[in-house]
This record gives C-alpha cells, sequence and structure tokens, in this order.
C-alpha cells in the first residue's frame, strides 16, 4: 500500500490527510524526522510559510527533509511551495530544493482569494482544474529542468514539476476534485 506523509506542523494538513484516505493511501502526520521512514511521498501544506519554516527549525527537520526531497516525492501547495523554492526573495528558512523563484501573497491578501479553473498539463482527464487561491505566491521564474504545468490566463506560472516534485501556488485540497492528489501518487510511485 502507497505511504504518503504530510507535513503537519502548521496549515492544511487534515485536508491533504482526508483526500489521501479517500484514495485509499496511507496518510501519515509528518512532524518529527522519524516520521519521514518509509514514506512513499510527502506533501507540504498550505499554511504560513514563515511558521512552518521555523518550526521545521526547531523539530531538527531541515536536514532530514532535504535527504528526503533528493530521493523522493515531494509536493509543495501554497505555502509549501514557499517552503521547497530556492529564492523568495526575503529572508526566511527555505528547504531550497526546487528551481523556482516565488513571489509570497502575490495574489493579495486574504480578501482577494479566487477560484479559477485551470488546464494542468498531464492532469488526467479533459475537464479543468477548480483551483482555490488563497494568499497565494506564484512562479516568478522558473530554473534548470522545471515545467511549467499550469498558468492563468495571463500567462502567471501557478504550477510546475521538476523530476519527483510538484509545487501548486493554490489549494487542491480544498475541493473535491482528487485529480492533482492522484498525479502526485502516481509521481511517488515512479
Amino acid at each position: 500500500m502507497m505511504k504518503i506523509g504530510v507535513l503537519a506542523l502548521q496549515g492544511a494538513f487534515h485536508e491533504h490527510i482526508n483526500m489521501l484516505n479517500r484514495l485509499d493511501v496511507e496518510a501519515v502526520e509528518v512532524r518529527l524526522p522519524a516520521d519521514l521512514e518509509g514514506l512513499d511521498g510527502l506533501i507540504i501544506p498550505g499554511g504560513e510559510s514563515t511558521t512552518i519554516g521555523k518550526l521545521a527549525v526547531i523539530y531538527d527537520l531541515m536536514e532530514p527533509l532535504r535527504q528526503f526531497a533528493a530521493e523522493k516525492a515531494m509536493w509543495g501547495t501554497c505555502a509549501g511551495m514557499i517552503f521547497m523554492a530556492k529564492e523568495i526573495g526575503m529572508d526566511q528558512p527555505l528547504l531550497g530544493v526546487m528551481d523556482i523563484v516565488v513571489e509570497r501573497n502575490a495574489f493579495g491578501r486574504q480578501v482577494d482569494s479566487f477560484e479559477v479553473d485551470l488546464d494542468v498539463a498531464g492532469l488526467e482527464g479533459e475537464a479543468p482544474f477548480p483551483a482555490v487561491f488563497i494568499r497565494a505566491p506564484k512562479l516568478v521564474d522558473t530554473l534548470e529542468d522545471t515545467e511549467v504545468i499550469s498558468a492563468l490566463a495571463d500567462g502567471t506560472a501557478v504550477a510546475a514539476k521538476q523530476g519527483n516534485w510538484l509545487v501548486t501556488s493554490f489549494h487542491p485540497e480544498l475541493t473535491g476534485d482528487d485529480r492533482l492528489h492522484r498525479m502526485f501518487i502516481e509521481m511517488a510511485a515512479a
């Protein structure tokens, strides 16, 4: 059985766990380095990226997370995307594993949250994905072999893949659509 961890330091981790359970995947809350053992992949949820980074430092998770990312699939949603980025233009603890430059809160404050249907390359089915943006970051630049897999109508990149890593500016766990979770499970199984 596939076993996917969800970083459970802060943020929307319960929603990811519920989605994984609906897909008959064993979901594990990750809070300490030992929790990473035996996982096929890891989701870093949305929340507050500064808080996630600071707590990861306090719980000695930074290096174990980097080592995990070097070998396994990792997906960052919203704050998770910020945490995985190599550059965000400000000083805060980052994993720095993915070759992306991210701008925090690029779409405004909480009151500026929105939903939009997106085409996502490689996503199962033809229907667009119902993306939920809440204080969302955006991909300012992709480096190396990073592939943008979704963008807004104005061309703003909001999802990308690089090897066994996936990032999304939006919150797939807040929709009823499980296709991005299934995509990540396939990445973790590869």
